[in-house]
Formats: C-alpha cells, sequence, structure tokens
C-alpha cells in the first residue's frame, strides 16, 4: 500500500530527526550539527551526523545515510511503510491507508494480527476494570503491590473463567480465522473454538514500534501452568521478544545497559521502583536473538537470576551469547529463595540498583564458580582442572560466534587477567582447542558498512555529477530536463535519484532532500542522496559543473555512436574535476560513493 506524499511529508516534519535518533543513539552537539555512535557498524568513536537543519543523518564511517524514516526502517528492521505507521503514532498522526482490493493483503497479514491484539488488550482491560467481573484479580493486583497507576500504565487486563468470553465479543467483529492466527483462540477436536486464555491477570506484550505482538497470562486458579504465552505468531516470537521493551527503551539508550530479568512482575516492579532499564525474557532462558535484539540499544546486558543456583546454569548459556553476539554480559543474582521483584518490595529500588551495579563479567562470573567447584586451595592439580575446563569451555563458546581482531584480543586480554596467564599462551592453547586463532578472525566491522557504490569511468561520473549539482540546486533542474533524460543514465542508483527528482519537480515545484528522501524505500539510493547534496558551493559554480557535465555525457554518446570506441575517460574526468574544483589525483578513473 502506498501513502500520498503530503501524508508521508506531514510525518517527516512532526518528527524531528533529532529527537528520534537521541531515543536510540545518545547525541552530543558539535558546531551546528550532533554526532554519536553510529548504530549500524561496530563504531567505537562518534562517526555519525545528525544534520537539525536538513533533517537528515549520515554516518561517515558505514555510509549510512537518510531521514527519520529511513533510520527507524534501517535501526528497527522496519519495512518502509511501517517504519511510516510507526512514527505517525509516535506523533499522534492518524494515517488515511489506501482500501484495500480483493486478495490483496494474505490471511494473517502482520498489520491485522496486531490489530486484533489491540482490541483484545482494551477488552480485558475493560474486563479488570469492571466491578464484578474483575474484583478477583484487582485485589491479586493489589496483593503484589503494583499500584493503579502502574497497571493503567501497562495495560494490565483480566481474562474471565467463561470458555467463549473473549471468542463471543470479538466475533462480531473479528473473523475467527483472524483470532486463530493470533493465538487467541483455539479449537479441540471436533473444530471448535474457544479462548486461550481464561482466568488470568493478562500483560500485553509491546515491542519497541509499540505494537501489541502477544501476551503472557498468569493464572488466577489452581492451572498447573502458572503461566502461559501466546504462541508463536507472524509477528511474535518469544526467543526474539522480551517483556518492557516499549517502557524501558529510552533509559536503556541513555545509559547503555539493560537489565534482564524472568518475570512479568519482576519487569513492573524494577520499573515502579524506579530502575526504568529492566526487561525480561518471556518463559525462556535467555537466547541470542534476545541478545541481538538488545544489541541495538545497549552495549551492556546484566542478567539477573533469582539465585546462584540459577545463575551457574545461565552462564554457561551467557558465556556462549557473549562470545557469539559480541555484546558484554555481566550477571547478577538476588539472595536464594527471592526474585527479583519481592527483592524490590523488600529492599526499594536504590539497592536493585546496586545490585545491577555490582554484577561480574560473565568470564569472571564463570571462573568463579568452576573454581569453586574444584575447591579454593591452591592445589596445583584442582587449579589446572579447573583451568582446562574453562578454556574448553571459551573455545567451544567461541566456535560459533564471527569475532573481529579487535573482539578476539579483548578477550584474550580477558582472559589473561582471569587466569593470571601470560596473554600468548592463553591464545596458543585457545588455537589448539580449534578457538579463535588469527588466522580464523573474522573482521565484522566490514561486513556491517554498507555497501559502497562505484562509478567507474567518465559516463557514470559525469552522471553523478548531474545528480549532485541538481540535489544541491533544484533551481538548476529546469535546464538540465532539456538536455537530459531518464534513459541517458545507465547507473541504475542515480536514474532512480533522477526520476525522484524529475517527480518531485513535476509542475515546476521545488524540491528538497527531505522530499526526495520521503519518496524512495531504498537504503542504498538514500544514503548515496545524502553524500551527494553534503556540498555548500554556490549557484554559479554549480550552474557551471552542471553545463560542464552535460556537454562531457553528450560528447561521450556522440563519440560512441560515431566510432564505437570507448572514450579518453582520464582526459574526460580531468575537465569534470577541474570544474568541481576538486581533482581525484589518486585514482582519476574511479569515483568511489
Amino acid at each position: 500500500m502506498k501513502l500520498d506524499h503530503s501524508q508521508i511529508s506531514r510525518i517527516q516534519q512532526a518528527n524531528d530527526i533529532v529527537d528520534v535518533i537521541s531515543e536510540h543513539v545518545k547525541l552530543t552537539r558539535k558546531g551546528r550539527e550532533m554526532v554519536g555512535l553510529c548504530p549500524f557498524h561496530d563504531d567505537h568513536k562518534p562517526s555519525m551526523n545528525v544534520n537539525p537543519d536538513k533533517q537528515i543523518f549520515k554516518c561517515f564511517a558505514c555510509s549510512a545515510g537518510g531521514d527519520v524514516i529511513k533510520f527507524i526502517q534501517m535501526r528497527e528492521g522496519l519495512s518502509f511503510m511501517r517504519a511510516v505507521e510507526r512514527l505517525a503514532e509516535r506523533a499522534g498522526i492518524k494515517l488515511t491507508l489506501p482500501k484495500r482490493t480483493a486478495g490483496q493483503q494474505p490471511e494473517g497479514d502482520p498489520a491485522d494480527i496486531e490489530k486484533v491484539n489491540k482490541w483484545a488488550m482494551k477488552f480485558w482491560q475493560k474486563n479488570l476494570l469492571d466491578n464484578s467481573i474483575g474484583e478477583k484479580c484487582r485485589e491479586y493486583i493489589k496483593g503484589r503491590q503494583i499500584t493503579e497507576k502502574t497497571s493503567e500504565e501497562y495495560s494490565l487486563g483480566f481474562a474471565s473463567e467463561k470458555w467463549d468470553d473473549f471468542l463471543n465479543a470479538a466475533k462480531k467483529k473479528i473473523p475467527e480465522k483472524l483470532m486463530l492466527a493470533a493465538g487467541l483462540i483455539v479449537s479441540n477436536e471436533q473444530g471448535n473454538y474457544y479462548d486461550k486464555f481464561r482466568n488470568r491477570l493478562m500483560f500485553p506484550i509491546i515491542d519497541a514500534s509499540s505494537r501489541v505482538i502477544g501476551f503472557g497470562g498468569r493464572t488466577l486458579g489452581d492451572d498447573p501452568a502458572k503461566y502461559m504465552n501466546s504462541p508463536a505468531t507472524i509477528i511474535f516470537d518469544k526467543s526474539n521478544c522480551v517483556y518492557g521493551l516499549d517502557k524501558a527503551r529510552h533509559e536503556i539508550v541513555s545509559s547503555g545497559t539493560v537489565t534482564v530479568v524472568e518475570g512479568y512482575t519482576d519487569v513492573i516492579m524494577a520499573h515502579q521502583a524506579g530502575c526504568k532499564n529492566v526487561v525480561a525474557t518471556l518463559g525462556t532462558s535467555f537466547t541470542a536473538g534476545h541478545a541481538r535484539l538488545l544489541r541495538r540499544y545497549a552495549k551492556n546486558i546484566v542478567l539477573i537470576f533469582d539465585s546462584d543456583t540459577a545463575g551457574a546454569a545461565a552462564a554457561e548459556r551467557a558465556l556462549e551469547i557473549c562470545l557469539a553476539e559480541r555484546i558484554d554480559i555481566k550477571l547478577a543474582s538476588v539472595p536464594q529463595g527471592k526474585d527479583p521483584c519481592d527483592f524490590v518490595l523488600a529492599k526499594g529500588g536504590q539497592a536493585f540498583k546496586e545490585l545491577m551495579g555490582a554484577a561480574t563479567d560473565v568470564m569472571q562470573y564463570r571462573w568463579e564458580k568452576l573454581t569453586e567447584k574444584f575447591g579454593s586451595s591452591d592445589n596445583l592439580a584442582d587449579r589446572r582442572a579447573a583451568t582446562e575446563e574453562f578454556l574448553r569451555t571459551v573455545s567451544a563458546a567461541s566456535k560459533g560466534g564471527t569475532l573481529d581482531a579487535i573482539m578476539h584480543g579483548l578477550i584474550i586480554n580477558r582472559l589473561s587477567r582471569i587466569l593470571q596467564i601470560p596473554a600468548e599462551d592463553i591464545r596458543r592453547e585457545l588455537a589448539r582447542r580449534g578457538g579463535p586463532s588469527r588466522q580464523a578472525v573474522i573482521n565484522t566491522i566490514e561486513n556491517a558498512k554498507v555497501s559502497s557504490v562505484e562509478l567507474e569511468g567518465f559516463g557514470a561520473k559525469a552522471q553523478a555529477e548531474i545528480v549532485e549539482v541538481l540535489l544541491n540546486e533544484p533551481r538548476l533542474f529546469e535546464s538540465a530536463a532539456r538536455k537530459i533524460k531518464a534513459a541517458d543514465f545507465d547507473v541504475q542508483v542515480l536514474r532512480e535519484i533522477w526520476l525522484l527528482i524529475e517527480n518531485a519537480s513535476a509542475g515546476g515545484a521545488e524540491y528538497s532532500l527531505t522530499d526526495l528522501l520521503a519518496q524512495t524505500e531504498s537504503k542504498d539510493v538514500s544514503g548515496l542522496m545524502v553524500k551527494l547534496s553534503d556540498n555548500g558551493q554556490d549557484v554559479e559554480t554549480l550552474r557551471k559543473r552542471l553545463n560542464g557535465a552535460m556537454e562531457a555525457m553528450e560528447e561521450c554518446r556522440n563519440k560512441k555512436s560515431q566510432t564505437g570506441k570507448k572514450t579518453n575517460d582520464d582526459e574526460m574526468l580531468k575537465r569534470i574535476s577541474d570544474i568541481k574544483g576538486k581533482p581525484d589525483r589518486r585514482n582519476p578513473g574511479l569515483m568511489r560513493i
């Protein structure tokens, strides 16, 4: 489905790019622009610039760039349309979507599933607030010391004991097949449908895009399944989702750290006590999918477990994930017999923050548990056994990951400090075991970069020159369009930009860079436009560059048609560079964008 340009432009204007990016990346002012660590590659020094005047961002290291829509599209892994919807929701703008034609959307479309979930959330909220229906559930919530304000903030609800309460209310508006696709109803052997969630306190699971993607339900009766989650759907997979991210992500970005607990009420109570960077796994152990999700927002993860025994088991999994996903993980545990919710209630939010602050690096944690296992004596045999098992664990975990040279060195040095063994000895031992050796190291930073566009030869560079001029001076398009057509561009990405400019200029309209960015869903096209638009030359200089490039293109076409031979690229490229005022002495035949 396509939105008209006026709606997209309105959404751009309602979402200031500095405000939006600041929700994901810490920005600091540098002159007239803002700078921060680029989230699209492994950035160690601020290489992303955000221009408040132009409402664009650009990374000088990996070439990512675009407007506020492109940032959300890339940051949260969304389609262009979903990124637009996400920003519309953020700004409180109601979109007017074109009507769907018959058969246009497949059954179980993600947007439809999310709408059904949102309807269910409101239905169960209404149940909870009903004087008679929700009394028992409200008493339970009060007993857990969750305030009415917090209950409302987290949209808690109540699924009644009836087998068809939700079904009967929803089927007046929602097809049963859609409820089934959302996992809100199930069928028996006879094919009859009934509610999946009954007599449960309902916790809506909302993602970072504010979509209601699923539910968790806590039984209020004697059901042996104390907690129950939505089944896997087209928008929900508990191994790749966490609870509370919608509420926690701003604090996570600001602090650079996310704390992961195990339960819904653990998250709610932590937030209620002022610990706002806490999320929970959904009845499953911490997975690589969780790490990849949270790595978008934080560089450090703290895992909080109910007891030391749970922590010991989790340390094995966390160490593997730490190495495989290249993210720092620390472990902490609350006193045995308590869960984080109980701990916060007993000790308060400040004590919980101190618990998080005292968390132990996962490698150190694993080593301490092994030394406990083999005894704390100085017996050489025991120490060797502990060291052997520890290196075996690290080696096995490292095989599943893709480590760059920096991460490889950090791991070696960290092990050296923990074990008090020379780094080179550890490097040799890990290599012997098949762990990360120098030859096995892969530089994932390069893989994370946005692929560059190579413009080789005179024709391609002349085309890029024309596009660059027109991005910087829209008033020159009319004169260019008299001589140049889209068919003259044989570099696909440049042809796409020309067509965007041509469309935006219809009827003599004067376009802006944000207008053009709003019309493309391509990350490569938007990134290239941002790069080419970064020019501060005056209009007369730009006009000379445009005329020179168009003359060069015309000469190239004429020579090719007359002789079929290649033109003297070096000579013509020098002419373009002389006009531009910045010749490329290193390689006049290649322009790398």
